[in-house]
């Protein structure tokens, strides 16, 4: 599982990063980490707008950054800075393609507090774990880190002014991206962008550019397959068996776990006791966003009245992925015959959900009720259609709508008005 971390929306990052640079400088780095095209340059540039002259912006993935001396007349530059302005914020985009990033950041921070400069500096990246191997091995105790997680559907209603009814079913539809929405009524358009502007600088360029991957076709092949089979229970075996290119088992797992840090793929454990227990069983294939989805099914986006069953996957594929981008440990629990398709532990609270659209019956309920049975500490959930809430209720199940999970998480989770039943 990917270490956890302080995962926001894009409103409450900016809140606290704009916080974190008002307190007296120097303080900690701020590495900033996150999917593709969730807004982490925007987030930068407005920054540094709000704060004018004291503001230096540098894109590290940029043909600038490679000229000789760029660095250091970067950090020249912010001297100046805090000498004339009385302070400096240095906003470094995409730090993670400097090479030795780490070790030349520390010995630039360690030089300025020394010479007591009021300089902070926030740093970003795509890939968390390429954050985090330089931050552990240079910055310990000189950062904080925080995730810019994939969009909920509440930050398209705010952001684009759109129906709550109609941001999630776009979330299950075609994804959570910024950058996509204008072009979700040409799906051939919206599709190039999410391979381009997406899929391939995350694999080709954020993943590849690893010492650790050894396999790049291997790799792709992965994140494919992966991808389309959402919130599915797929063993290692039966992935390699479906791969052109198979490798062995510890390389899957292995790149499985690229592809979570890399905010493509969660692969979650199973809920167990016992540590042995939850190695042990297959993964269950999270894709943490349903753009990703969509792009790679080559049957197209489904539709619920034409495909309940693969309409009802992506459903429960999306509720996951959006727990898992707040920042909710997210697993699953299945002792044959019975399952159940989320466990959440986090500061939403200890849950246990079953997502269901179209109709349900005592059946459907067993593994939820089970699993409460055995495990006390977790508040069953059912997510269901909204207009299928009073079966729920004269089966004596605690039930909401899945558009409002979407919008709010489980009840109580979050203070904002809650739009839909």
């Amino acid at each position: 599982m990917a270490t956890s971390l302080y995962r926001l929306d894009y409103r409450r990052c900016h809140a606290v990063l704009r916080q974190r640079l008002a307190e007296p400088a120097p303080s900690r780095i701020q590495l900033l980490t996150g999917p593709r095209q969730v807004g982490k340059t925007t987030l930068l540039l407005e920054i540094a707008a709000e704060l004018d002259r004291q503001a230096i912006y540098a894109a590290l993935d940029g043909p600038e950054a490679a000229l000789p001396g760029f660095w250091e007349r970067l950090w020249l530059r912010a001297e100046e800075t805090a000498s004339t302005h009385g302070k400096a914020v240095l906003l470094l985009d995409e730090i993670q393609y400097l090479a030795d990033w780490a070790a030349r950041l520390k010995g630039e921070w360690d030089r300025l507090r020394r010479k007591h400069l009021a300089v902070q500096v926030v740093a970003t990246g795509s890939s968390a774990l390429r954050m985090a191997r330089g931050s552990r091995e240079s910055l310990s105790g000189r950062f904080e880190r925080l995730a810019l997680g994939h969009w909920p559907a509440s930050a398209l209603v705010e952001a684009f002014r759109i129906e709550p009814a109609e941001a999630t079913l776009l979330v299950v539809r075609m994804g959570s991206y910024p950058g996509a929405f204008a072009l979700r009524n040409d799906l051939p358009r919206w599709a190039a962008y999410v391979r381009d502007a997406i899929v391939e600088p995350a694999i080709g360029r954020d993943l590849l550019a690893l010492a650790a991957v050894r396999r790049p076709g291997l790799l792709r092949q992965l994140f494919a397959v992966s991808a389309a089979s959402p919130a599915q229970i797929v063993s290692l075996q039966k992935l390699q068996g479906r791969l052109q290119d198979p490798g062995a088992l510890e390389t899957i797992a292995h790149y499985l776990q690229l592809l979570e840090e890399a905010y493509l793929v969660a692969p979650l454990e199973k809920h167990a006791s016992r540590p042995a227990r939850r190695r042990a069983a297959p993964p269950k294939l999270v894709t943490l966003n349903n753009a990703l989805v969509a792009v790679v099914d080559p049957r197209g986006i489904p539709s619920p009245q034409n495909e309940p069953e693969r309409f009802g996957a992506w459903v429960e594929n999306a509720c996951l992925a959006f727990a898992w981008n707040c920042g909710q440990r997210v697993s699953y629990w299945r002792e044959e015959p019975v399952e159940v398709d989320g466990v959440l532990d986090g500061s939403w609270g200890a849950w246990a959900i079953e997502v269901k659209t179209g109709p349900f019956g005592v059946p459907e309920m067993r593994g939820l009720l089970e699993f409460a049975k055995r495990f006390p500490k977790y508040q069953p959930l059912l997510l269901c259609d909204a207009e299928r809430l009073p079966a729920a209720e004269r089966l004596g199940v605690t039930a909401i709508s899945w558009e409002r999970f979407l919008l709010s998480g489980p009840p109580g989770a979050s203070p904002e008005k809650k739009e839909i039943p």
